[in-house]
């Protein structure tokens, strides 16, 4: 049996922020997101990066950025939406801001992933679906290529209705 590793060039995905005019990047660095944060790191990408050192935080920079008039991506991994679960529900839900999230989903198994992440037998996997459920953030999963037109989706979903968005990456980028 060959399991995959990597399914979406992160490439693809820095096309579509580039389509959804995404100038800045907030971020606490993801490992299943790595490929992405290699290409963001080049300058010449026109998508400036910015780090921080928790999810809280990084709610907080994009919508300061938001409010400024920049267009931002969030890019944190589900342990990390676990941790800032009140400031989405505060500055996305409460005060409708269009969050988009790039969730990386770390800790599921190479065996699950062409399966329901909430088939994982590992919690941090496991739970990000239901929880978004339960909070009411909107959420589509990128598993494969053919997946990449959620990015648009959930971008005009945000804008248009003022919310919180969670696009769960489900495997590690590819480096292409």
């Amino acid at each position: 049996m060959t399991l995959v590793t990597a399914n979406i060039p992160a490439s693809n995905v820095l096309d579509a922020l580039h389509r959804n005019r995404v100038d800045v990047c907030v971020s606490v660095p993801d490992w299943v997101q790595l490929a992405l944060h290699h290409q963001l790191a080049d300058p010449a990408n026109g998508i400036e990066q910015i780090f921080c050192c928790n999810e809280d935080q990084a709610l907080a920079v994009a919508t300061g950025l938001h409010l400024s008039g920049k267009r931002p991506v969030i890019m944190i991994q589900n342990q990390g939406l676990y941790g800032c679960i009140n400031t989405v529900r505060g500055i996305g839900l409460d005060a409708q801001l269009p969050l988009v999230m790039l969730i990386g989903q770390f800790g599921r198994e190479e065996a699950n992933f062409s399966q329901p992440t909430t088939a994982s037998q590992r919690n941090p996997a496991r739970l990000l679906e239901p929880v978004l459920q339960a909070l009411g953030v909107r959420f589509w999963n990128l598993e494969n290529e053919a997946d990449l037109a959620s990015i648009d989706a959930a971008f005009e979903h945000a804008h248009r209705h003022g919310a919180p968005v969670a696009l769960n990456v489900g495997a590690p980028l590819a480096w292409a």
